[in-house]
């Protein structure tokens, strides 16, 4: 099979999979002939939801905080995720729930602002970007793996100090608060 790129993959094999992911492994051949291994993570679109809201006429986001168990440590970050368990299920459906599942919020309107790839030099992952607006309170609905997570409002202001000081560092959260403001959207 011949990419666009000019590669050819040579053979591939599934490496390992679980429920959330794949891992493959694939024998390609450059364009200039000379072969190569690449380790390709395989995993389903996700969606992130920056929530808007306003306080005081200063606008605000929802932030959640949990343990990132792969890095070791509680990370602030916009509501994401995934529905493993409901293929068939929307992006837009996608997002209202993980929304209304973290933070307790439900939006008025949701906007579909983008797309950004989770690490395209090894992984097919996309994530879905939405702007919710016109937030009311609603009841969470948290996974066993979100027990611990926290909810909260910030003044834009103060999310964008807590990116430019470290206390963000999730590389999705960031970009997307980025291709937020240069779309005027924040």
């Amino acid at each position: 099979m011949q990419t666009d790129g000019g590669y050819v993959t040579v053979s591939s094999r599934i490496a390992y999979q679980n429920r959330w992911l794949r891992v493959r492994e694939d024998v390609i051949r450059r364009p200039d002939g000379s072969d190569g291994l690449y380790g390709v993570i395989e995993r389903e679109d996700f969606v992130l939801v920056a929530a808007l809201g306003e306080e005081r006429g200063q606008p605000t986001l929802a932030l959640v905080e949990q343990f990132r168990y792969p890095v070791g440590q509680r990370l602030w970050e916009l509501p994401m995720g995934m529905w493993e368990e409901r293929p068939d299920a929307t992006p837009e459906q996608i997002a209202a729930g993980e929304l209304a599942e973290e933070t307790g919020l439900a939006a008025a309107t949701m906007q579909r602002v983008g797309t950004l790839l989770q690490g395209p030099g090894f992984c097919n992952q996309k994530g879905h970007l939405f702007l919710a607006r016109g937030l009311t309170g609603t009841a969470t609905d948290r996974e066993a793996s979100e027990q611990d997570m926290v909810a909260r409002i910030f003044p834009l202001s103060e999310v964008e100090a807590m990116i430019r000081d470290g206390r963000i560092v999730c590389m999705a959260t960031i970009a997307s608060i980025g291709l937020l403001r240069l779309k005027g959207l924040l």
